[in-house]
């Protein structure tokens, strides 16, 4: 019963990924937490969301934009390595709390520069993409960090999706390599995350209908309503 529940959260993370390009880890953390523990729980999710990443990769194929996630990726990778170290550094509750403020305030500058046309250049994702990567690796999860970043670039929907994807790959990659040579990577585990993955990788794919069906007003919108639930819920943990 336990393994049926995690495939249907792993199916339904999966397509939330699937539409809004994360969301995955919010789903399946507190299950996997309950049936596996914390310390086990972290490196599963990591070793899981690159798959599920990887879904969202095959899904979009044709439509990612490889050199932003190039730019992208050049300063973000080292940058969640250095995040990772600096986490236990930070007192509880300030990373989230200035996060939360961010991202609630990104809702007005993405409809502010939408209305201008206005975009970040390649070279704009390099110069954000190290300290983004960095406060990924503070924050644990990627996709909050990810979505104003590539939708300033004027990325929507499948172009968008796939892209995110493309550049998360990498940064978990790092991830997972740090869980290997801290000797945190076990093969059961690695065979955990492989077995978590493919539920999100399936997900993935039956988000991408999802997308296809939304208008790109309603995609929009979809965006903003996850811009303001990752800030709010960010603003909880930190005053809780």
């Amino acid at each position: 019963m336990e393994y049926a529940i995690l495939i249907a959260a792993g199916l339904l993370a999966g397509t939330l990924g699937g539409v809004v390009g994360t969301g995955s880890s919010l789903v399946l953390m507190p299950i996997l937490v309950v049936m596996f523990g914390p310390r086990q729980a972290v490196p599963i999710m990591a070793v899981a969301a690159i798959l599920g990443n990887l879904g969202r990769v095959l899904a979009w194929w044709r439509d990612i934009d490889w050199r932003a996630c190039a730019a992208y990726c050049s300063t973000a990778v080292p940058g969640a390595v250095l995040g990772a170290r600096t986490l236990l550094a930070i007192p509880p509750g300030v990373a989230e709390a200035v996060l939360g403020v961010f991202f609630l305030s990104l809702i007005g500058v993405r409809r502010w520069l939408a209305r201008r046309s206005l975009k970040l250049s390649l070279g704009q994702l390099a110069l954000l993409g190290g300290p983004l990567g960095w406060l990924t690796g503070v924050v644990v999860s990627t996709g909050p960090l990810t979505v104003p970043l590539f939708t300033f670039h004027g990325l929507e929907r499948g172009a968008f999706l796939g892209t995110e994807a493309a550049g998360s790959i990498g940064v978990y990659v790092a991830k997972v390599l740090t869980f290997q040579f801290s000797g945190a990577l076990p093969p059961e585990v690695l065979l955990q995350g492989v077995g978590v993955g493919a539920t999100l990788m399936a997900g993935s794919f039956i988000g991408k209908h999802v997308v296809l069906a939304l208008s790109p007003l309603a995609y929009r919108w979809l965006i903003d309503m996850l811009m303001l639930c990752s800030g709010l819920s960010l603003l909880w943990t930190a005053v809780r």
